[in-house]
């Protein structure tokens, strides 16, 4: 046998019992790896700053976990505490309103009035209370979970902030490409995974404010539920109805009619239709602008909204960040076959 089909035969067999023993942190490795890549611009910031690598990526976990970690995490356990303290009284006031809308719906409804009558006999006080007993325990689990997957996803990000220079540079000596191809790979997936980092980050807080602001002014907690709209509109489609349906339903429950119309047209019309649908692509287009600037390096906006979207309905939750770094990858490589081609025409 010759010696590099040997060591070839080691490395795959190194490289799947590797496999194997990191598949566990294999998905908090990558997200680490591609936020750090997001973030490579605030890490160069602290090293100048701080004159120092072990400080500058202490400096910049302990940021992600403020801003990207904390909120959702304050948000998981406090809506479990409050789920946890909700009274009898609100259920049967749900159950009244949803049984009477059923047995009365409105004229345009009058088609599905029969199978409303089989929806009746199955609404209960007793079913709805188990539901949201359930979904405490959901909730409670998933907190517990997405913690504990939070806090490792930080250590790797440290990590890979603090010997990111070193791991890329043995990258480049072990991959059989030039030194212009690995830099174009590079740069571009930098650059699309900063644009869409910072784009995530700041369409949630845009979005949830103005929820917040709405919601704050009918006597709920503005920052809890803020947070909560502000996740949810990161979940294509529903992602909004998952935050003023409950709403709008409890309001009516409570016979405050006004208020649920309000809420249901108001986060439709400004925040889905005017702030989703208009607004967030241009905020991805002014980030694109100010962040990029080389041509070469930038990604439409529309395929960047569209990857996101494309990610979180293949992978979940952390599909946002996957998906567009899939999306920029495959379309380096396209741009490295595009260059060697030209070369071998030339």
């Amino acid at each position: 046998m010759k010696p590099q089909y040997f060591v070839a035969i080691l490395f795959a067999t190194s490289l799947y019992w590797m496999y194997l023993l990191y598949a566990p942190f294999l998905l908090g490795m990558i997200i680490a790896a591609l936020l750090a890549i997001s973030t490579s611009n605030i890490q160069n910031f602290f090293e100048r700053l701080l004159k120092s690598k072990f400080l500058a990526a202490l400096s910049s976990s302990f940021l992600l976990a403020l801003l990207f970690f904390a909120p959702l995490g304050y948000f998981l356990v406090t809506l479990t505490l409050k789920l946890n303290t909700i009274e009898p009284e609100i259920f049967r006031n749900i159950e009244i309103t949803v049984r009477n809308f059923l047995l009365s719906p409105p004229e345009y409804l009058h088609f599905l009035k029969p199978y409303m009558n089989d929806i009746t006999q199955e609404v209960s006080v007793n079913s709805i209370a188990s539901y949201v007993l359930s979904l405490t325990g959901s909730i409670g689990s998933l907190s517990a979970g997405y913690l504990k997957n939070s806090f490792l996803v930080i250590i790797f990000y440290f990590f890979a902030q603090y010997n990111g220079g070193f791991v890329l540079d043995l990258l480049k000596r072990v991959v059989q490409m030039s030194v212009e191809e690995t830099t174009l790979l590079a740069r571009e997936l930098s650059s699309v995974m900063s644009v869409v980092f910072y784009s995530i980050i700041v369409n949630a807080m845009f979005q949830g404010v103005l929820f917040g602001i709405a919601i704050s002014y009918m006597g709920y907690n503005g920052l809890l539920f803020g947070i909560m709209y502000g996740f949810a509109s990161l979940i294509p489609v529903v992602g909004g109805a998952l935050m003023w349906l409950p709403f709008m339903l409890y309001e009516f429950s409570m016979g405050n009619s006004a208020n649920a119309i309000f809420i249901a047209a108001y986060t439709v019309v400004v925040i889905s239709l005017i702030a989703d649908t208009f607004i967030k692509p241009l905020i991805i287009k002014e980030i694109n602008i100010r962040l990029l600037k080389e041509d070469d390096a930038k990604m439409n906006e529309l395929i960047i909204f569209f990857a996101i979207i494309a990610g979180l309905t293949a992978f979940g939750f952390w599909g946002m960040i996957l998906g567009p770094a899939i999306t920029a990858f495959f379309l380096a490589i396209l741009k490295l076959f595009e260059a060697r081609t030209q070369e071998c025409v030339s």
